[in-house]
């Protein structure tokens, strides 16, 4: 099924339409304003990479740099570009977490590792 992008000529606005056809002749409403008036634009298209051209892409040291190993969110930022060019594989709810965890600062379990009391407990 077809996505078609238009933009509105009243609130410039941009509207996705649904279509089941290409051949299907279309009549889109902005979604925003309900306006007739629009205009259809080019949309982008994907081309899917061979799992050889994802991992070239990988192989780049462009990707590693400015990745600062002792910055959390650096790591988090690299971690992200990597699951992007790895595709789905990649797209788990783990992996989703640890990044989250890593944009947090890191882990907070450190602050227990002591085994010391707290000011309730004395």
């Amino acid at each position: 099924m077809p996505i078609y992008e238009y933009r509105c000529d009243k609130c410039r606005r941009v509207s996705s339409v649904l279509t089941t056809r290409i051949s299907e002749q279309v009549e889109p409403a902005c979604s925003h304003c309900g306006s007739k008036a629009m205009h259809r634009l080019m949309s982008r298209f994907a081309t899917p990479k061979s799992e050889e051209a994802r991992l070239d892409s990988l192989s780049d040291s462009a990707m590693f740099s400015g990745v600062d190993e002792n910055d959390p969110k650096s790591v988090a930022r690299m971690m992200r570009r990597m699951g992007k060019e790895m595709g789905e594989e990649f797209s788990t709810p783990e992996f989703d977490e640890a990044i989250e965890e890593l944009e947090a600062g890191g882990a907070d379990d450190d602050s227990d590792a002591g085994g010391g009391t707290s000011g309730d407990d004395l």
